[in-house]
């Protein structure tokens, strides 16, 4: 089975990837993890992207591609697995693509998890964390036994500048404005399946299994 999880920040892609993964026996690929380890090691494309991670831009399409690929390549590349994170954009999805056909995989099928804006910003926006032992709680699903304290290390929480209304509703602007072509490209190959990503986590978990099951032809 090999799955691509598509959906807003705050969705839950990363939360359902780890569940899939572990129950499905699937590889788990998540760009950061794959860039992180290509920094660490000082390979050819680590070196092309840290410049952007250490000034907190957008690593670029090309090199984000150049990075997948290069992990594909490898003696040890997935036959299942389940990828968070990317695609982002139409561009990197044709990119994605043509990797996938180099080594003859083909896609079982692309889950979109829908959330809307306002859900998504009153999820971010509650969003704590602790800045010395990055315990993270949320203001209503999660709060801390003590207001803005840390159960763990007692030490005062603080809200992330991602995690602000306006940079939250700004990312919302950027994930819709490069995934309507994304959207539109998996839609056209008959892989992409809408899932409702509000609810209790296995709920949205058991909604995954059915649409697959329910696909035709059977993912």
């Amino acid at each position: 089975m090999r799955l691509i999880l598509v959906g807003p920040p705050g969705s839950g892609k990363g939360t359902q990837a780890k569940l899939l993964s572990k129950r499905l026996q699937l590889v788990h690929i998540g760009t950061g993890d794959i860039l992180r380890e290509a920094i660490r090691e000082k390979t050819p494309i680590g070196r092309k992207a840290e410049p952007y991670i250490l000034m907190g831009q957008l690593v670029p399409d090309d090199v984000v591609n150049e990075m997948v690929a290069e992990r594909f390549r490898r003696d040890d590349r997935p036959d299942d697995f389940v990828i968070d994170g990317y695609p982002r954009t139409l561009a990197q999805a044709e990119s994605f693509d043509q990797v996938l056909r180099q080594q003859f995989l083909d896609l079982t099928g692309v889950l979109l998890l829908c959330v809307d804006d306002d859900e998504i910003v009153r999820r971010m926006t509650g969003r704590l964390s602790c800045p010395v032992c990055k315990s993270t709680y949320h203001q209503v699903s999660k709060p801390p036994k003590e207001p803005g304290i840390c159960d763990v290390c007692q030490n005062r929480l603080i809200q992330r500048s991602d995690d602000r209304e306006e940079t939250v509703r700004e990312r919302l602007k950027y994930y819709h404005a490069n995934t309507e072509g994304l959207i539109a490209h998996y839609q056209k190959q008959g892989l992409l399946h809408q899932i409702s990503g509000v609810g209790p986590i296995e709920q949205i978990y058991d909604s995954i299994l059915q649409e697959l099951k329910q696909a035709s032809p059977p993912c």
